[in-house]
This record gives structure tokens, sequence and C-alpha cells, in this order.
């Protein structure tokens, strides 16, 4: 019998969360973001202590299917091997991701593939919604659905357009597929990863905030 899969010692590890923090920006109709210290020890407490408040699909998350499907599982239902694993960072430009860019991509069923677009350079750079992101159209998410892909992630606030969002997002979710949010992919090369993606286990939630980080082997001598 084979020993277990452990994650590897002699990987470079590459955090790609966006740093949460007060003022920071937000979907337009979400809850804003508030980490206040209630408790300081500069102030004669003996301790201190945070209050943070913010919606689910804050800065770095993961959608659950319960966020578009009325039925579907809540965030801390989903498979783990769609949030551990080998990815692939594909960088793509804009305006949209479409159908004949994922064609020369050659999505592959049960891959992990992550989106690094202009986003990542331009748009975690200022606290204000812009809303001329690139996003993953709706013909591109419906190739991936055909495709059968494990896992797709993108490097701001939604996978979808703000004119497409809940068929893009059915599309994916009906078929199983985890959607990443949120990521900073600016320091990140092309290329073949590990992935952890921890989402806050929160009970029958829409979706949750997550910590991502890409292993890349060394180049072997």
């Amino acid at each position: 019998m084979s020993a277990p899969r452990s994650v590897s010692t002699k990987l470079t590890w590459i955090d790609v969360s966006v740093p949460v923090r007060s003022g920071m920006v937000h979907w337009p109709d979400n809850p804003p973001i508030e980490l206040v210290r209630t408790m300081d020890m500069g102030k004669g407490d003996p301790a201190n202590v945070s209050r943070l408040s913010l919606g689910v699909h804050t800065g770095t998350h993961v959608d659950a299917p319960i966020h578009f499907l009325a039925d579907g599982a809540g965030v801390d239902a989903f498979p783990l091997d769609h949030l551990l694993g080998e990815a692939r960072v594909v960088e793509v430009d804009g305006p949209s991701i479409d159908a004949a860019q994922l064609r020369a991509v050659d999505p592959r069923p049960g891959e992990r593939l992550l989106f690094k677009t202009p986003n990542s350079a331009r748009c975690w750079k200022v606290d204000r919604f812009l809303h001329d992101f690139v996003y993953l159209s709706l013909e591109g998410a419906a190739l991936l659905a055909e495709r059968r892909v494990r896992t797709v992630g993108i490097d701001y606030l939604s996978i979808a357009g703000m004119e497409e969002g809940v068929p893009t997002h059915r599309v994916l979710l009906e078929q199983g597929i985890c959607i990443i949010e949120g990521l900073d992919l600016s320091s990140v090369q092309p290329g073949s990863y590990e992935l952890i993606c921890l989402p806050l286990r929160l009970a029958g939630a829409d979706g949750a905030p997550a910590r991502v980080v890409l292993g890349v082997r060394p180049p072997e001598r």
C-alpha cells in the first residue's frame, strides 16, 4: 500500500490572498469591511482584542452552490479535493475570457484553473470598486462546464461580469465547479502549482473568506 500523500516541505509557498482590512474594496451591494480594536493594551487593557465585520464574499473567498442555487450545498460541504491539489495558472487578457481563449488553454476534466488577468496588477491598488474588471464570459463558463473542470479561480471579486452574474455562476455551480474569487496573482507566473485553499468552515453559508497559497517546486539541478 502506498504512503498517504503529503505536502512537500521543499515547495516555495506564495500567498495569493488579499489582506483583509478596514475600508478595503468590496462588491457594491455587500457589507463594508470593519476591523476594529475593541481592547487595546496601549490603553491599559490586559490584551489586544479586535472585532471583525464583513460579508462572506469579501476579498479572497470561495462561492458555495447555495450562493446561486436555492437547494445548493453550503461552503462547509465542498469536497476538499476541489480546494487542494495541483492547479494551473493561466494568463489571459480581457475585457472578458471567452470560449476562443479557453480552447487555446485546453481545459481538462478535473483540472483546477486559476486565471491571471490585468486585474491582479490593477484592481487591488485602489479601495473603490472597478466595474471594468476582466471576467469569465457566459460562453466561457459553458465551455468550462462542458470540459468538467473541478475548480476555477479569478483575480477580482467576481468570476462573472456585471451583466451576466447570475447565469455565469449558475452554469459553473450546477456542474459542481468550485469558484474561488478575489485572488492576487500579480507575483505568480503561469504554470503548475500546488494549491491550498481553505475557506472558513461556516455552516451552510453561501461563501466564506479563504487563505489561498500556491506552492512551486524549485527547478531540478
